[in-house]
């Protein structure tokens, strides 16, 4: 069987019983075509000497050290897959070193400045709404623009019985995100009009009705592009350099702000939906002046 055959069953495993989502699957099957590529269109029978010369190429390329380890994660995958198969009776990838991704310190917007960009939203209430889930509930840019109606807090009336964002993060898990306040105010005052923004071609109608922020597009609900550029457009007007503001940005300084409000590290990767703390721990960096202050204003020593 071809290389891309054996890549292509293993993808369906993948979506069949992991539950991966489409972007997992592609960036998966162009990682795995590089090293068949590499390897002359043999990678099924590939050695360990063949996928240490394709990790050199992929450094040669000057390709980031997290990029690297990504493709080395989706080798292992298949050759652990052509394993359980019994296409292999060793896997190749065992005794391979990939190079350790470091984890970037991200640029967290401060209290200020989200409070700045909420004001600069002004009577937009769709990107009012937008700005709060991103940063009252710390959503992903897929799971925000992809939100239904039926995952948003119950309602008696315009009374909100509930405080629950049901979220579908990676790999279909399920996660509930509860809302603060100012969340739920801008969520309901865009609600209150959210239908007059629907498609009037009734084929578009259909397939945008069920999402809280609906898009004539072919998805039904306005795209992670367009989120993008709302939030850039918004940075400017709110004097801060566009390229601080982004979807990720807001869920950073949503995490952030929340560990600097007292928050334990564990309650945050649940909120968050990461499956390994080490991912949140990354948010603790900021943590460190307000220490630093702390230790010298408050230690007995600390006047001495």
């Amino acid at each position: 069987m071809s290389d891309r055959a054996r890549i292509e069953a293993f993808l369906e495993m993948m979506s069949a019983e992991r539950g991966a989502s489409p972007n997992t699957l592609d960036a998966y099957g162009r990682d795995l075509l590089d090293a068949s590529e590499y390897c002359g269109g043999k990678l099924e029978t590939a050695g360990a000497r063949d996928l240490a010369g394709w990790l050199s190429d992929l450094a040669a390329r000057g390709m980031a050290p997290s990029s690297q380890a990504r493709k080395l994660s989706a080798v292992r995958r298949f050759f652990h897959f052509l394993f359980e198969e019994g296409d292999r009776k060793d896997d190749p990838t065992a005794k391979l070193d990939g190079p350790k991704p470091s984890r970037d310190v991200p640029d967290v917007l401060s209290r200020e400045e989200m409070a700045r960009l909420i004001d600069t939203c002004g009577e937009d209430l769709r990107l009012k709404a937008l700005v709060e889930l991103l940063y009252g509930a710390g959503l992903r840019v897929s799971e925000l623009v992809s939100l239904t109606l039926g995952s948003l807090p119950r309602r008696k009336g315009e009374r909100w019985v509930t405080r629950d964002v049901i979220i579908r993060g990676k790999g279909g898990k399920e996660r509930l995100c509860p809302l603060g306040g100012p969340a739920l105010a801008a969520l309901s005052d865009w609600l209150a009009v959210r239908e007059e923004t629907l498609p009037k071609n009734s084929l578009a109608r259909t397939r945008a009705e069920k999402f809280v922020f609906p898009s004539r597009g072919k998805e039904g609900h306005l795209t992670r592009r367009r989120l993008g550029q709302l939030l850039e457009e918004l940075a400017i007007m709110a004097g801060i350099r566009p390229g601080r503001v982004h979807p990720h940005a807001l869920r950073h300084a949503y995490a952030t702000h929340l560990l600097m409000g007292g928050a334990d590290l564990r309650s945050v990767q649940t909120l968050l939906g990461h499956a390994d703390i080490a991912t949140t721990q990354i948010y603790t960096h900021v943590l460190t002046d307000e220490l630093a202050e702390l230790l010298e204003t408050a230690h007995p020593l600390a006047s001495r």
